[in-house]
């Protein structure tokens, strides 16, 4: 069905806006919000009722409808002090009040006398201008079971991949009717990804034999042919349900990191003064996963020049509040410089985005190092609600319960990370974070286990050589406290006893004490 209003055309197949037949760029959000008040023209639409069909009833802010609605009235050339085309009826809602008329495209028939193919043919495409970051479709999954009823299966599980990704925000995600038209074709990738304008897609199969249900997914890189990523996943079908939730939640958290990663390649080969700001931020990324000092410095100059090109770049200011806490807790920032940048940085991310998880990752690490503590733990809870597939807010989401004294949820949490994303950039600091819980716990043997894994994929990292030493020293191991001290200082020059008491946010005393006597047992001063 096509919209026709003003000089602009919406048509819901295709899921294009025009205007004087040019195409208009417009998230699928904002899309679904204008498609849904042009259908329900007649009425207004309360905001309940579009929290229900927009949102599927998940919890979002008031703020977040206005940037909607606001968004909606940018792409159809309309202001909220004008209103001639959607009109905001005070405690009630909203109504799209512009004259509409339908167009509905006509049925393919055999061309009549006098009247060529070409001549019949469907008009072109809109040409739509190029969006701001990557796109990403997820194609129905194919069922590969002799049962017919099981469609019901793939299908859910796509859909669920679509909606768990949309909760990422960083990315465009095709809507669910837009990728379901290719259910049961057999369409080259290319085709697909020139129809929707996507970079990758993602694709998969079903096969259930009896009670166990194998799974396959994978990322493409349409531009390139290659596969991004791929995995297979094997499961009891005791429940379905539980079965389908958690393929999404692993599938959505190894996804993740591979689509930055990708982002970051195709950034790196292009001309530095040709990058925009999704570019400088695929970089920044990917020097922030390297976990050194070094890198975090490069991380946060690309992150400071992407926000200088756009000052309202939530994506950016929430990786730049992150990367200069996750420096403090290093030892590579000092507290009193880096804090007030990275507040004002979280907070400036959720003002530009009250719904994108990253934010609230970087105010919950925020209020870890201002003690904080209910406020950090509040918002490490929103973040893992608004993206339950949050590798990286999961695993420091353990660091902060440990530091609450809370170390076998902090465990859970820090595992669970690694079960989500086990081939992640940030693995070792998960196992970082596990080891810490142990150690809170008085399990020092297993913290040493885990430390040693911790280093073996980053040698460098400070934390685990820190829960190495102190793990060792409360062992009574004392060649491996002094050897595991030395390497800990050799990456944190300026450590001392004073610095772990006032910057490391512990909230029991006790656990301080613990902390400081493993370390001055070990020869720290």
């Amino acid at each position: 069905m096509r919209f026709l209003f003003e000089n602009q055309v919406l048509d819901s197949e295709r899921r294009e806006l025009a205007c004087a037949g040019k195409g208009v760029a417009i998230e699928p959000q904002v899309f679904d919000v204008l498609l849904y008040l042009l259908e329900q023209r007649d009425r207004v639409v309360g905001k309940d009722e579009l929290f229900d069909k927009v949102w599927d009833g998940r919890i979002v802010s008031e703020s977040t409808l206005t940037s909607r609605i606001n968004a909606v009235r940018r792409a159809i050339n309309d202001t909220g002090k004008d209103q001639r085309l959607l009109r905001t009826v005070a405690r009630k809602g909203f109504r799209f009040v512009g004259e509409v008329h339908l167009d509905q495209p006509a049925v393919a028939s055999a061309p009549s006398a006098g009247h060529s193919a070409a001549q019949d043919a469907a008009p072109p495409r809109l040409a739509l201008p190029a969006l701001d970051r990557a796109a990403i479709a997820v194609l129905p999954f194919s069922n590969l079971s002799d049962e017919t009823e099981q469609e019901y299966f793939s299908d859910g599980i796509s859909e669920d991949i679509i909606t768990a990704l949309s909760k990422l925000r960083w990315f465009y995600v095709i809507a669910r009717n837009s990728s379901f038209v290719y259910k049961g074709k057999s369409v080259h990738l290319n085709q697909i990804a020139d129809d929707l304008g996507v970079a990758y897609v993602v694709e998969g199969s079903v096969r259930k034999d009896g009670e166990r249900v194998r799974i396959a997914a994978q990322l493409n890189d349409v531009a390139t042919g290659s596969h991004v990523w791929a995995e297979r996943y094997d499961r009891d079908l005791a429940d379905v349900f539980a079965v389908q939730d958690e393929i999404t939640e692993s599938i959505v958290a190894a996804i993740e990191p591979q689509l930055y990663a990708a982002e970051s390649f195709r950034a790196q080969r292009k001309a530095p003064d040709s990058m925009d700001a999704w570019d400088l931020v695929m970089r920044a990324l990917s020097h922030y996963w390297r976990v050194t000092r070094q890198d975090n410095t490069v991380a946060q100059a690309l992150l400071e020049k992407a926000i200088k090109i756009d000052p309202q770049y939530g994506q950016a200011l929430g990786v730049l509040a992150v990367s200069h806490t996750f420096g403090t807790h290093m030892g590579w920032e000092e507290a009193a410089k880096a804090g007030p940048v990275a507040e004002r940085a979280a907070l400036a991310a959720i003002h530009a985005d009250s719904e994108d998880a990253w934010a609230h990752f970087a105010l919950a690490s925020v209020y870890l190092h201002l003690r904080r503590f209910d406020d950090c733990l509040a918002e490490f809870e929103l973040t893992l609600r608004l993206n339950p597939s949050f590798a990286s807010a999961r695993g420091y989401y353990g660091v902060a319960l440990a530091y609450c004294g809370r170390w076998e949820e902090g465990d859970r949490a820090a595992r669970h990370a690694l079960r989500l994303s086990p081939r992640d950039p940030f693995a070792a600091v998960y196992y970082g974070v596990t080891s810490y819980c142990q150690f809170v716990g008085g399990n020092y043997e297993e913290a040493i286990g885990l430390a040693r894994e911790a280093l073996r994929l980053r040698p460098d990292f400070v934390g685990a050589h820190r829960v190495l030493t102190a793990a060792a020293a409360m062992t009574e191991q004392r060649e491996l406290a002094a050897a595991s001290l030395k390497a800990l200082l050799r990456v944190q020059p300026n450590l001392s006893l004073a610095w772990l008491a006032g910057e490391m946010p512990f909230k029991c005393e006790s656990e301080r004490d613990h902390y400081l006597s493993a370390f001055r047992w070990a020869g720290l001063k």
